[in-house]
C-alpha cells in the first residue's frame, strides 16, 4: 500500500540525503542527543512516529522492539529495504488519524523532526499517548519553533556592532508553509511544514496526560572560518537549531 503524500515525490531524494546514518545534523547532533533522552534499555519497545526511511532504527540497540510508522508508503518501502533486523517492523499509517497499533504497547515513543510535518499534531500526540504504557517516555524533536520558521525567519547582519542576528517576521500565528525542495528548479516538488508556537505544544502535551520532564535546545556544532568566523560562531552558539521535549505519560483518571 502506498499513500501519495507530499513526501512521496521526494522519497528517493530524501533517502539519498539521509542514507544510512542521516544527514550531517542527524549524525552529529539530533540522533546522539535523542538517544540520550530516550535512554533505551535492551528490552525497551519504541514507536517511531514519522520514521521516514528508518534512520533512527539503525542507531538504536539491536534488541529494542522497534515499530516505525509513516504516512508515506514510498519512505516505508525504503525503510524496509534497508532494515533486516527481526525486531523491527514498519507500517504505513497516518499518526493524526490512526496509528494502527494496539493500545499501551510501547515503553517509548519519538517524533524525530516529524511532528512539524503533521497538520494536526495534537491528534498525533493523543494517539501516541494511547499507545504508550503508563509512565512511558515520549521525546519530541523539532526544528526550533522560536527561531527556525520557514519563510518567516532569516539571518541579518548588524554592521555597526559586527553581530549576526536572527530576524523573525511572525511567531504566534499557526502557519501552513510550503517548502520548495529544489529551489530554482522548474516544477520542483513541494512539501509542507506546519508552524505552531511552543505554548501550543505544551498545551497539547498537558491535554493528553503528558508531564514534561525536560526541554533541551540544541545548537549546531559546525564552526566557521574566515573574516566573519567570530560573528557567525557566536550567533550559531546563541540561536539553537533544534528543540527537544522529553515527557512521560500518566494514566488518565
Amino acid at each position: 500500500m502506498t499513500h501519495p503524500t507530499s513526501w512521496s515525490p521526494v522519497a528517493h531524494w530524501y533517502n539519498t540525503l539521509v542514507d544510512e546514518k542521516g544527514s550531517y545534523f542527524h549524525e552529529h547532533v539530533v540522533i546522539p542527543k535523542t538517544l540520550t533522552l530516550l535512554d533505551l534499555k535492551d528490552m525497551s519497545s519504541l514507536l517511531d512516529v514519522g520514521c521516514g526511511q528508518g534512520v533512527l532504527a539503525r542507531a538504536i540497540p539491536k534488541t529494542v522492539q522497534y515499530t516505525g510508522i509513516d504516512v508515506s508508503g514510498s519512505l516505508i518501502a525504503e525503510a524496509r529495504k534497508r532494515d533486516h533486523n527481526p525486531n523491527h517492523r514498519y507500517s504505513v499509517a497516518d499518526a493524526t488519524t490512526d496509528l494502527q497499533v494496539s493500545n499501551s504497547m510501547f515503553s517509548h515513543a519519538v517524533f524525530l523532526l516529524s511532528l512539524q510535518n503533521m497538520e494536526k499534531p495534537d491528534n498525533a500526540l493523543m494517539h501516541v499517548a494511547n499507545a504508550l504504557k503508563p509512565g512511558g517516555t515520549l521525546v519530541v524533536v523539532l526544528n526550533h519553533p522560536c527561531f527556525r520558521i520557514p519563510r518567516q525567519s532569516s539571518w541579518g547582519i548588524d554592521e555597526k556592532n559586527k553581530m549576526q542576528y536572527r530576524k523573525m517576521n511572525r511567531y504566534l500565528s499557526p502557519l501552513k508553509i510550503p517548502i520548495t525542495m529544489h529551489p530554482g528548479q522548474e516544477k520542483s516538488p513541494v512539501t509542507w511544514s506546519y508552524h505552531y508556537p511552543l505554548s501550543d505544544y505544551t498545551k497539547w502535551l498537558h491535554k493528553n496526560n503528558f508531564v514534561i520532564q525536560l526541554i533541551e535546545e540544541w545548537t549546531s556544532d559546525k564552526e566557521s572560518v574566515g573574516r566573519a568566523a567570530r560573528m557567525e560562531n557566536r550567533s550559531r552558539s546563541e540561536f539553537p537549531l533544534f528543540l527537544a521535549i522529553k515527557a512521560n505519560v500518566i494514566a488518565s483518571e
